[in-house]
């Protein structure tokens, strides 16, 4: 299915940026891209969002495995039948793989986009981070949808 390719290529992009991050930039490191909005800035974290549940590599060991097989098998079971679902699921099972990977073999979380909005520092972030917010709104997006087809009188 084309969704799995383009989780491997999402997931694929997501290492290499990571890795390039790594072996190129000190830590801490910030390359302005676009001077007071946005940033190159190697940065490390060993815990979710907004640095929330530090160190609790178990918890994301866990967590993750059960959405992952969650996705897969909704994907599975579902996503050919909706485009939109497919995607979505697609995006979230790319950016749920590419942290793990981080997680099982850095012990950490590689983050590098730093973007300043109206003067507010967003807490830096990465390609898998992106693939899984792009997925989840697709996800809530696909719901609305999905909801008001089933509620609308059938003719």
């Amino acid at each position: 299915m084309w969704y799995y390719l383009v989780a491997i290529v999402i997931i694929g992009i997501d290492q290499w940026t990571k890795w390039m991050v790594d072996k190129k930039m000190e830590l801490y490191e910030s390359i302005p891209v676009i001077e007071n909005f946005f940033y190159i800035t190697s940065h490390r974290n060993k815990g979710a969002a907004w640095g929330i549940l530090q160190g609790q590599m178990w918890f994301f060991y866990i967590i993750t495995t059960v959405v992952v097989v969650f996705v897969i098998y909704y994907l599975q079971k579902h996503g050919k039948d909706h485009a939109l679902l497919g995607w979505s699921l697609s995006l979230i099972l790319a950016g749920a793989i590419g942290n793990f990977i981080d997680r099982l073999f850095r012990q950490e979380v590689v983050d590098f986009f730093d973007v300043i909005i109206f003067g507010y520092d967003y807490p830096i972030f990465n390609i898998a981070d992106s693939s899984l917010v792009i997925g989840v709104i697709l996800m809530l997006i696909y719901t609305l949808f999905e909801e008001r087809f089933k509620g609308a009188p059938k003719k």
